[in-house]
């Protein structure tokens, strides 16, 4: 199992009129989140990008437990549970400052062929960095 954490400052423009994160920011938290943790196994998106890879997302759920407020530092937590073949799962919890579950998710993505929009495998860099996390 692989696991990342980063953090984010809720800014004054993802709140709603409430004072509370609005619920479409949490998907770019998400990806906050995922793009750190490929980050922090040597890769970037920009990489994968140049050698004609693309994510995109195919399935999102999320659980909203309570609201994050402006100025909270959020505490986004990555995980893959298994090591991906033609999709990659990343489970998300969200807490805040205090350590309280703010939110939970799951994210799923594919990987293509950004030319042929053809769906492909994991690309061997990513198989080959996760490997020591799932043996």
């Amino acid at each position: 199992m692989f696991t990342h954490a980063t953090n984010v400052r809720v800014r004054y423009g993802e709140t709603d009129q409430m004072g509370f994160v609005y619920y479409g920011a949490y998907a770019l938290y998400y990806e906050v989140g995922r793009v750190e943790a490929i980050r922090s196994l040597g890769i970037t998106y920009r990489q994968l990008e140049d050698e004609g890879i693309i994510m995109p997302v195919v399935r999102l759920t999320s659980k909203y437990v309570q609201p994050a407020r402006y100025d909270d530092l959020l505490d986004i937590t990555s995980v893959i549970r298994e090591m991906p073949d033609r999709l990659i799962s990343f489970h998300v919890t969200i807490k805040n400052q205090a350590d309280q579950l703010i939110n939970r998710a799951e994210v799923v993505l594919c990987f293509r062929n950004m030319h042929t929009g053809q769906l492909i495998r994991t690309p061997s860099i990513i198989q080959q960095r996760l490997a020591n996390y799932f043996d």
